[in-house]
């Protein structure tokens, strides 16, 4: 005869028994949430198992090879989707930029920020500007649905983006003379020389050194333009991205809307 085994229950909210009916529960739940398959069978394996004490993060071959029925905790399993959320962020970042891209664009393309469902079929442009700002965006989302939001003003070509409400509430009374100090020290910047590197040195001569404003002050407001959000990519690097003409123009736009 066979050895039967029984795996620990899991608990949801409430100290109850996850119901099918519970939205942790629906695996298709998690997938459009951007969950990627490596980080939610890892997490899923922790539900009444460890691999080891102090390491929570692993590949199914890493948990094939040590995994062994008599390590499996007889005690009900908590899902924690924030720990979740954690171990899949930690599986994104592991992903190769090209892996990241091409499982990104089908979400990219269901919140409308690309034209197709697949890389092959995009534009030359949007092909042009996701790899660019892959390295900028992979390291700070946790999951693929959240990918939108990051590179959504880095594919844009509007010259004024309405800021979300979070963001605006970051505008202090000295945003307005932040943007005029900011887009006269820009306007300056040759194209050529419209770089990561040189665009920090920019801003930060004319915001921090000359205007005497503290980082946080100096760069928010440039952010919130840029991107329309409190958190986003890398602002100097996202300004190389979208260029001259639309930074410009973001900067004016916000501007003319404070």
């Amino acid at each position: 005869m066979p050895l039967f085994g029984h795996m620990p229950y899991v608990m949801g909210q409430g100290n109850k028994k996850l119901s099918k009916r519970d939205p942790e529960s629906n695996l298709f739940n998690h997938r459009d949430n951007g969950f990627i398959r490596e980080g939610l069978l890892n997490y899923l394996a922790l539900l009444g198992w460890s691999i080891a004490p102090d390491r929570d993060v692993f590949s199914m071959d890493e948990m094939t090879e040590k995994f062994d029925v008599r390590d499996v905790k007889a005690n009900p399993a908590r899902f924690d989707i924030d720990k979740a959320i954690s171990i899949n962020a930690e599986h994104i970042r592991m992903l190769e930029p090209e892996d990241f891209l091409r499982r990104s664009v089908p979400y990219l393309h269901r919140d409308g920020v690309v034209s197709a469902d697949n890389w092959d079929a995009l534009t030359d442009r949007e092909r042009e500007v996701l790899p660019a700002a892959a390295p900028l965006v992979q390291p700070r989302v946790r999951l693929l649905g959240e990918v939108a939001g990051m590179v959504g003003s880095l594919l844009s070509t509007e010259g004024y983006l309405e800021p979300a409400d979070d963001a605006k509430k970051q505008l202090k009374d000295s945003a307005g003379e932040v943007l005029d100090k900011a887009i006269a020290a820009l306007e300056a910047v040759d194209e050529a020389d419209w770089k990561t590197d040189n665009l920090h040195e920019t801003l930060n001569k004319a915001l921090v050194e000359e205007g005497g404003y503290k980082p946080r002050l100096a760069f928010g407001p440039v952010r919130v333009a840029m991107s329309g959000r409190r958190v986003s990519p890398p602002l100097f690097e996202s300004m190389e991205i979208v260029g001259k003409p639309v930074s410009l123009a973001r900067l004016k736009g916000l501007r003319e809307h404070l």
